[in-house]
């Protein structure tokens, strides 16, 4: 019997919430993202695959949890669409018309998720189709594909660079959970997390979720962040 593999699921690093540009890591996006290839040398994990998407927050994650790994270069990264986020602006959009005010406060902050979270539930449920997004299904599917392939293609450690939608949505697939779950799960997935699935051919199974042991140390208390 072949032994199970293991994939490591990365949600991004802290990237530029409130700015114009979202899709670019902050500094200290870049040091989260170090952090974790420091830990993950440390345990003496050898990838054989890694994935990610093709958002620059995810290309940069990469760059800096390669960065900390070291001399051990990683795999070259296979490029998977499938694992891109969601258009948050665009869900939001499609619950709340005009504009709204960037989040650069509390409440701003508390009003763009409450949003976020009733689009998401909508566009689940087929209620509402966000301009320029595909389907919660076609959606649904890019993530199970790249599930797939890691299962057919790979039997040892395999790194996916990804975003909280998409991780959100994998765990919702392996869990079998209601889609009010995924929408729970994505909300409290932190930058630079890692959640872990072991893997054989028929399907993989959830070891951890959300973890930050790459910033459990006494220097790093002040690095959790969310968006």
């Amino acid at each position: 019997m072949r032994a199970m593999g293991t994939l490591y699921l990365v949600r991004h690093g802290q990237a530029s919430f409130g700015a114009a540009d979202y899709d670019q890591l902050s500094a200290l996006g870049t040091r989260q993202c170090q952090a974790l290839g420091q830990w993950l040398a440390g345990r003496g994990i050898v990838f054989d695959a890694v994935l990610r998407g093709t958002l620059r927050r995810h290309v940069q994650s990469l760059a800096g949890i390669a960065e900390g790994y070291g001399a051990a270069a990683l795999p070259a990264a296979l490029e998977w669409p499938g694992l891109n986020e969601y258009d948050s602006e665009a869900l939001i959009r499609s619950v709340h018309a005009g504009p709204l005010a960037r989040p650069d406060d509390p409440e701003a902050y508390r009003a763009h998720f409450r949003l976020l979270r009733q689009g998401l539930m909508r566009w689940m449920a087929g209620e509402a189709t966000p301009e320029g997004m595909p389907s919660w299904a076609h959606f649904a599917e890019g993530v199970a594909a790249a599930l797939d392939h890691v299962r057919r293609s790979h039997d040892g450690a395999v790194l996916l660079v990804s975003s909280g939608g998409p991780i959100a949505t994998a765990v919702h697939q392996v869990l079998g959970a209601p889609a009010e779950t995924m929408v729970e799960l994505n909300m409290r997935i932190r930058n630079s997390a890692l959640t872990e699935f072991a893997f054989s051919p028929r399907r993989h199974v959830l070891l951890s979720f959300n973890h930050l042991p790459h910033l459990d140390h006494p220097e790093r208390r002040d690095w959790e962040s969310y968006a």
